[in-house]
């Protein structure tokens, strides 16, 4: 795709807006939030929004409470090619598990380094050792829960997830290197075609949704969700009926 440079070569046009909700800025006050909400300590964690045919990405190694429009990356979604390369950082290494994302029709995607998202995984991980079940197969199952509502019942389908729907979240095994989860993550999005989310072992979540304020909202949910469950486990109360 041809873009139109800037009369200094550059291509900062596009990250630069008053608009609260251009994609630059938006990335930036999100990760705020979600660093006051413990989900992205430490440069960890990072999200991404397709606008149109240009999706903005977070830097690696960037603090995200000190993200700033300047260091976002944009890249041609057709091409897979930058559009903009601020100098000297570098994109995040979650860049293919977003673009898989985007691959099936998503607007944002996000992951975070959320303590309840790592401790579902585990559980879950124990009950299968405990049952003699394949830990790899294991999903992360609740059902009978409010907040469920705030999750869709699937790609294509109409609605949300209802008090008495069970939600299934799959749980892809961690790697030493991000970037090596795509497969993983390709093929649980495949296997589970319903899914808004996918878990990532001892590590974190990856959500996405059709736009930046689903994804969001998604994400919250499914927060919530993820510590109500330790908690009730911590009672030896049941995920499932």
């Amino acid at each position: 795709m041809d873009e139109q440079k800037n009369a200094d070569g550059s291509m900062d046009h596009l990250i630069s807006s008053a608009d609260p909700e251009h994609p630059a800025n938006h990335i930036c006050t999100l990760c705020r939030n979600f660093y006051t909400l413990g989900w992205v300590t430490g440069t960890g964690g990072g999200i991404s929004i397709k606008n149109g045919a240009h999706i903005f990405i977070a830097p690696s190694g960037v603090q995200k409470e000190l993200m700033q429009p300047h260091n976002m990356f944009v890249m041609d979604h057709a091409s897979r090619t930058y559009l903009r390369k601020p100098p000297v950082l570098k994109p995040s290494a979650c860049t293919p598990l977003f673009l898989a994302a985007f691959d099936r029709g998503a607007g944002s995607c996000i992951h975070t380094h959320s303590q309840w998202a790592v401790l579902v995984t585990l559980l879950v991980e124990k009950d299968a050792q405990a049952h003699g079940k394949s830990v790899p197969d294991a999903c992360f199952e609740i059902e009978q829960i409010e907040q469920i509502k705030g999750i869709p019942k699937g790609r294509g389908k109409q609605g949300m997830l209802g008090y008495f729907d069970r939600l299934t979240v799959p749980i892809i095994e961690n790697t030493a290197h991000e970037e090596d989860l795509t497969q993983s993550l390709e093929a649980a999005m495949e296997k589970y075609p319903s899914t808004y989310a996918v878990l990532v072992r001892r590590h974190g979540v990856y959500v996405w949704g059709d736009n930046v304020q689903k994804a969001k909202t998604q994400a919250e949910s499914l927060d919530y969700i993820f510590r109500l469950a330790v908690e009730m486990r911590r009672l030896e109360l049941p995920w499932t009926q």
